[in-house]
């Protein structure tokens, strides 16, 4: 049995390896520079906090064997519609984004039922509302929304300070707000249990009599609020709404959740892993801008080997698992 846990957490325990192992390097290489002080530390939660929050979303969905490609065109539509409410019908921010959080959840239960109760595959649908979201952006404004000064009260109640001169951000502060309920839910409700049954085998769980259906639509509606969330927070760090934010956001949740160890077969992984994934993006993103000489372009060649390298650290230990349920 501590063989098999032990077999479940190995790509768990390599992120977590290769995390420490990139800062460690990036602290010693970087050390005039101050890469190892706690402003920086703080910058990787608040500039990659929309990411984190839609990489939290699409954890779920992964875990549960599906695949949500429509965040980012959500996060699109809802930067766009919180600009048009907050800008020019004058909506209180709060009401504001309440009502885009509705529709973002709305739109998400939407393709977690066509999946479900038409048995379509996930991508196909959640490719159709990746276009459908990202074209009502556009059809709404081609163009920004700059959105002064309504959200500045929000952002400073929600700005936590740390003493020294120093603030954790709004935006961080929702991400670890996010964080923290998803490890509960994930772990301590029978819907997080289901999910993990789900994705383990999805005949057993319903033979098991758990509520496969409606968990498998609370899945994809999760995933939309996380989206829609994540636009919020874009809106906060950006002050506009741009029916352009969020292009290649899907890739990049679930290169976090992958490289945070979630299988992408569903059924094993946890939200501290896409955490831990979303924490390593930050630290190539800065050790790529305190090098100072390369393109930001290796981010993402970098992103590629190491999300291409736990692919293959999957597919090893699924074969080991097969291996040792045939003996």
């Amino acid at each position: 049995m501590n063989l098999r846990v032990l077999k479940r957490n190995i790509p768990f325990a390599a992120t977590v390896l290769v995390c420490l192992a990139l800062y460690g390097i990036a602290s010693i290489k970087f050390r005039d520079q101050g890469f190892a002080s706690w402003r920086v530390l703080i910058l990787f939660f608040s500039e990659n906090a929309f990411v984190g929050i839609a990489a939290i979303g699409m954890t779920f969905v992964i875990l549960s064997g599906g695949i949500d490609l429509s965040v980012g065109s959500v996060v699109a539509l809802v930067t766009i519609l919180l600009g048009i409410f907050i800008q020019e019908q004058h909506v209180p921010p709060l009401a504001a984004i309440g009502i885009v959080l509705v529709i973002a959840t709305i739109f998400g239960a939407g393709m977690g039922a066509l999946i479900q109760f038409f048995n379509l595959a996930p991508f196909l649908i959640t490719l159709a509302g990746m276009f459908l979201a990202r074209g009502l952006a556009l059809l709404l404004r081609e163009g920004s929304i700059a959105i002064e000064g309504h959200l500045d009260p929000l952002v400073s109640r929600l700005t936590l300070p740390l003493g020294s001169e120093l603030d954790l951000p709004a935006t961080a502060v929702i991400f670890l707000g996010v964080f923290v309920i998803a490890v509960l839910i994930a772990h301590w409700t029978s819907f997080g249990r289901t999910v993990y049954a789900i994705g383990g085998n999805e005949q057993s769980a319903t033979l098991m009599g758990l509520p496969v259906a409606r968990t498998k639509v609370g899945v994809y509606a999760l995933s939309g609020f996380c989206a829609g969330l994540a636009g919020v927070v874009n809106v906060l760090y950006t002050s506009s709404g741009n029916a352009n934010a969020g292009i290649g956001l899907e890739l990049d949740a679930i290169s976090a959740v992958v490289i945070g160890g979630t299988l992408l077969s569903g059924g094993v992984g946890y939200v501290a892993g896409t955490l831990v994934g979303v924490i390593t993006f930050g630290i190539i993103q800065a050790a790529i801008q305190f090098q100072g000489t390369l393109s930001t372009w290796w981010t993402r060649i970098v992103i590629g080997l190491l999300l291409l390298g736990f692919i293959l650290l999957q597919k090893i230990v699924q074969a080991k698992k097969l291996i040792g349920t045939t003996h």
